[in-house]
């Protein structure tokens, strides 16, 4: 990711739509000069202000970070690209979530399910841990059911006791990869620690409902990439 793309992009965008430094500025609720430095690359906006800005310029969150409109995102190697910005970005989350701290560190998630790629991480400190999942990708094979409901819960697995602690659902008719699309799963200030995860602890349940009533559940399990310490 080069900032120095990013601001001109965040620029070329303020541009197109007629808006001045300080038009962004009050549409953010930031001040004119944090604008200017996201625009010479000084700086990059909150992970919720980019969301916004996805939105509002109906443009990818990945588009911003790459600082440049992408139109094909359907193949194996467009994937990768986005996955790699989206790692990127789950850092800058974590990053501008836990500024003040700097004790905090992080562990990414994956999953080795041969049929979902997933990407998130865990950023934690003694006292508390807090979880982010995105690109919930369902690379199983073509599954053109439209679906009636489509449910997805994060669980954690405690001596065997099993709490969902984040979900979502969709109640319209929907395939299970465009669902997917918009899954993201974010769980501030947890109060378990990282100590209390291991490969074992947490895992993606998706549950999708045809017309007939039929349901299909996967459980995916996710992995760290090195187990919280003890």
């Amino acid at each position: 990711m080069d900032p120095i793309k990013v601001g001109k992009f965040i620029k070329e965008l303020r541009k197109k739509n007629n808006l001045t430094q300080n038009d962004l500025a009050n549409k953010y609720s930031v001040t004119y000069q944090a604008v200017s430095k996201w625009e010479n690359g000084l700086n990059l906006p909150d992970v919720s202000l980019l969301r916004q800005m996805s939105k509002d310029f109906n443009i990818s969150i990945e588009d911003i970070l790459s600082g440049e409109l992408n139109e094909q995102k359907k193949n194996h190697f467009k994937f990768i690209i986005i996955s790699v910005i989206v790692i990127v970005l789950i850092v800058i989350v974590v990053l501008f979530v836990f500024r003040k701290n700097n004790s905090f560190e992080f562990k990414t998630l994956s999953t080795t399910c041969e049929q979902f790629n997933v990407s998130g991480s865990i950023a934690y400190d003694e006292k508390k841990s807090s979880i982010y999942i995105s690109h919930i990708n369902y690379c199983g094979g073509d599954d053109e059911t439209v679906y009636k409901k489509i449910e997805c819960n994060l669980y954690e697995n405690n001596k065997n006791t099993n709490t969902i602690i984040s979900s979502c659902s969709s109640n319209s008719d929907t395939k299970l990869e465009e669902y997917l699309k918009d899954v993201e799963l974010n769980i501030d200030n947890y109060a378990q620690t990282c100590s209390k995860y291991n490969d074992d602890s947490l895992y993606l349940e998706i549950n999708a409902t045809d017309d007939s009533g039929k349901t299909t559940s996967y459980k995916i399990p996710l992995n760290l990439n090195n187990n919280c310490p003890r």
